[in-house]
């Protein structure tokens, strides 16, 4: 598997990241043996970080991970995250210092190498809506954050930059953050577009610009769409995460899509599997640094480094999908 240069940090990350999410859930639902396996199996197959959140399972993704890694020599890379209550905003910095702690001692570990604030960034506060300001304003969740590089319980610090566009984008443009988590897939490559583009969908127009030009480290999310570019078995764990889409809605765009690039009768592509064709398809884009991935399966697993083996999609597929 490939390794790329994370940003401007010194993180040389592969170009899969492996998920211990919710949607995805094999670090939360399945037994032990499965989870070993799916570990050794990433971790032999090249991919060398690993990312994670308290919200994952309420925990218990971060303490299978602490568990599983402490059993092993490898040292990978490792990330979480920090979800705040809005309804106690007075205490940004006590909430992060709290949550990283908690992260920190099911994770067994003293420190983790990127930190990403959770809550999706909007104008407003309201349920798990940040306002911007109380992100990059005094006293505000980057403070917090900065604080916990500077106590080197964290080497770097980011968003998961969802919610408002521009919000995610401000933010980036303040320099302060060296990693960013960014919407994009085959359905809404939005974020690696200009403005004027016709995807349908939220908008995440200029987001990844902004991170390159100010050297923010990109990792992509949702690469699958909840599973929908995965396969037609819905799971029952498609949460939408975005604005101006349903799942009826990104269904029928990716029926559209592969179409566009000619689907075998076992509804296979020539370039792989559909997850395979997904993936691929994230991997060739030169602004998105790696892709993370969410699973159930082993198979899901093998699926993943199979594309990341083959790497990104001819260039004549990706004009056809525009």
């Amino acid at each position: 598997m490939d390794t790329r240069n994370f940003g401007a940090t010194d993180i040389n990350t592969s170009s899969v990241v492996f998920g211990g999410g919710f949607v995805g859930g094999i670090l939360i639902d399945s037994d032990d043996d499965t989870r070993r396996q799916a570990i050794r199996m990433a971790l032999d197959g090249g991919v060398n970080w690993v990312d994670t959140a308290p919200m994952y399972g309420q925990g218990k993704s971060e303490k299978a991970l602490g568990w599983l890694l402490a059993e092993i020599d490898d040292d990978p890379i490792v990330s979480t995250k920090v979800n705040l209550d809005t309804t106690r905003l007075d205490d940004i910095a006590g909430q992060v210092e709290e949550s990283l702690a908690t992260s920190l001692e099911l994770l067994g570990r003293q420190s983790v190498d990127v930190v990403h604030l959770h809550n999706r960034i909007t104008l407003t506060t309201q349920g798990r809506d940040m306002a911007v300001e109380r992100v990059i304003g005094p006293g505000g969740a980057l403070e917090a954050l900065e604080e916990m590089q500077r106590q080197e319980l964290t080497r770097y610090i980011g968003i998961t930059a969802l919610g408002d566009t521009k919000c995610c984008t401000a933010v980036v443009n303040t320099g302060r953050v060296q990693s960013a988590q960014v919407y994009f897939n085959m359905i809404n490559p939005s974020a690696a577009r200009a403005p004027g583009h016709d995807f349908p969908g939220q908008d995440f127009s200029g987001l990844l610009q902004a991170c390159r030009d100010h050297s923010v480290g990109t990792m992509g999310i949702r690469v699958f769409a909840a599973g929908i570019l995965a396969t037609d078995v819905r799971h029952g764990r498609e949460i939408i995460i975005t604005d101006d889409t349903d799942v009826s809605s990104e269904e029928a765009r990716v029926q559209d899509a592969f179409r566009k690039l000619g689907m075998n009768t076992d509804g296979n592509t020539i370039h792989g599997t559909r997850a395979e064709t997904a993936l691929r398809y994230v991997l060739s884009e030169p602004m998105v640094d790696c892709a993370i991935v969410g699973l159930a399966k082993l198979d899901h697993l093998r699926q993943v480094l199979r594309a990341a083996e083959a790497g990104p999609l001819p260039v004549d597929a990706m004009a056809t999908l525009g």
